[in-house]
């Protein structure tokens, strides 16, 4: 299912990926909608890792982290919201496989947002991302945004204004309780 966004629903068990281009305000949204420790953003990995958020050596390590944080999450059942660019349709694949592997849905919220505001954005950004690799996500975004449905995603939200990203209502759906039998 891919739809424009007003509401969207996540299990509480899910795994999230937030696709967009480096400005399209991914982490802002992740930060306003979703509890802290259920996202896990690469940009922290970095940081973590490298010692700096724009350290692109240590993207082997900064995602060989991610996915083991993702399988330790997902195993437990708990919400995982992957903040990154997300636009490598290879590395979405790998997450997704983790999602199967334990049984998790897969959500996308895409952030097909405008070049210009992606690019405005980024300037006024402290750690700013080349305007060729802004250009190269959004093109990405677009190139894969009606083939999303192929690769295994529970459902897909598009979010393809400002206005729409700012207002669009996020709702974490707790399924059943789980109750232990007595013997």
């Amino acid at each position: 299912m891919t739809a424009t966004a007003e509401r969207i629903e996540v299990p509480a068990t899910a795994l999230v990926l937030m696709i967009g281009a480096a400005g399209s305000g991914k982490s802002t949204f992740a930060a306003r909608h979703f509890p802290a420790e259920a996202v896990v953003s690469s940009d922290q990995l970095r940081a973590l890792i490298g010692g700096d958020e724009s350290n692109q050596s240590v993207t082997d390590a900064v995602f060989q982290r991610l996915h083991d944080v993702l399988d330790h999450r997902l195993g437990a059942g708990l919400l995982t919201v992957v903040d990154a660019t997300n636009t490598d349709w290879m590395r979405r694949a790998e997450v997704i496989r983790s999602s199967r592997r334990h049984q998790r849905p897969a959500i996308a919220i895409v952030f097909d947002l405008p070049l210009e505001v992606c690019l405005a954005r980024n300037t006024s950004r402290s750690r700013t991302v080349r305007a060729g690799v802004v250009k190269r996500h959004v093109a990405e975004v677009r190139r894969d945004r009606d083939r999303l449905d192929l690769e295994g995603f529970a459902a897909i939200y598009v979010l393809a204004s400002t206005n729409q990203a700012e207002h669009v209502i996020v709702e974490i759906k707790q399924g059943p309780v789980a109750r232990a039998l007595s013997s």
